[in-house]
């Protein structure tokens, strides 16, 4: 199957940001010869007849549907609309152009954020629409449990292979790092860095420092992306249930907010005092996947925090003058 796969057209929706061009590069590294892409400018992911025209013109035969309205607490806190009105719009145009294309096979990259809570740690598949989401990122979480429920229900009403993969919180090259906006990974590494070159005595992070966080390396998600793609319809389908089309992708293992921003210290140098301010939200208390699934599929991650952090960290010092800050 990944040998006939690999000779079609591939469609990167989103392929300028992070977890789109590890996609990119994964294609490419696996022998690829086909991939599209196309940059804001050239298509408009909000414009549904511009979307419909480009499928029509250009006739993927995949799609990955990385594109997506991203961002952190402070993000999500204050702009709620722009993050469920821009992120419905990017997937439904994307998943109806490319069935009314014809196109049989796509993958859409959702967030672990789409589960309750408070689900039952860790957080198995079937726990989507069990429970009350985060508030603070609810409008964002319900657009991609739209996106997953789109898939099911194009896979169901006219047969297509339309597959959706959860990550947890990814980080690593081309990521966003503003220092509100951002996740926390980037927005840690930046004010640690900053912190290094005007000897700040102290480094202040959001919240308790309590909640416990799950992370994994864009790379790795880019494998498993591609990985969950090229699986045999069989072989997905022995390791899927009804109505439940939708995987978790994640490492397994968490830590604490402050054991990430103590090993973000290590990586970066700093040696000044950490402050941990309360009275900043910590949204949910621990995101722990179940990756049983993916594993039974055959992928595990294979980058370490640690090791995941300082290549994410050199990235930052080789591009920080043309690195995402908004």
């Amino acid at each position: 199957m990944p040998g006939s796969l690999r000779h079609q057209r591939v469609f990167v929706a989103g392929h300028k940001g992070m977890v789109g061009s590890a996609i990119v590069g994964r294609l490419k590294d696996l022998g690829y010869e086909n991939i599209l892409t196309a940059s804001r400018d050239e298509l408009d992911l909000l414009d549904q007849a511009g979307v419909r025209a480009w499928f029509a013109e250009h006739k993927p035969d995949q799609v990955y549907i990385a594109a997506a309205k991203v961002g952190g607490i402070h993000a999500n806190n204050t702009l709620p609309a722009e993050f469920i009105y821009q992120n419905l719009m990017i997937e439904a145009n994307l998943v109806h152009a490319a069935h009314q294309s014809d196109v049989q096979k796509l993958l859409f990259l959702g967030s672990s954020c789409i589960y309750p809570k408070f689900a039952e740690q860790p957080m198995r598949e079937d726990a989507l629409l069990t429970g009350t989401l985060e508030p603070t990122n609810e409008p964002y979480a319900l657009a991609k449990i739209a996106g997953i429920k789109l898939c099911e229900s194009y896979n169901r009403q006219y047969g297509r292979d339309y597959r959706s993969v959860m990550p947890t919180n990814l980080y690593g090259p081309n990521d966003n790092f503003h220092p509100e906006n951002s996740h926390v990974i980037p927005a840690l590494l930046r004010r640690f860095h900053e912190a290094v070159q005007n000897d700040a005595a102290e480094v202040v992070i959001w919240g308790s420092g309590k909640p416990m966080r799950e992370f994994l390396h864009v790379d790795d998600m880019a494998a498993a992306s591609v990985h969950v793609m090229e699986l045999d319809d069989a072989t997905y389908q022995a390791h899927s249930e009804p109505m439940l089309s939708h995987i978790n992708v994640g490492t397994g293992v968490d830590c604490t907010i402050r054991e990430l921003a103590e090993t973000v210290a290590r990586v970066t140098g700093y040696q000044g005092k950490l402050v941990f301010d309360s009275s900043k939200p910590d949204g949910t208390p621990r995101k722990l996947m179940d990756v049983s699934r993916l594993k039974s599929l055959g992928w595990e991650a294979s980058i370490s925090l640690e090791d995941g952090l300082r290549d994410a960290y050199q990235w930052y010092l080789d591009n920080h003058e043309v690195a995402r800050m908004a």
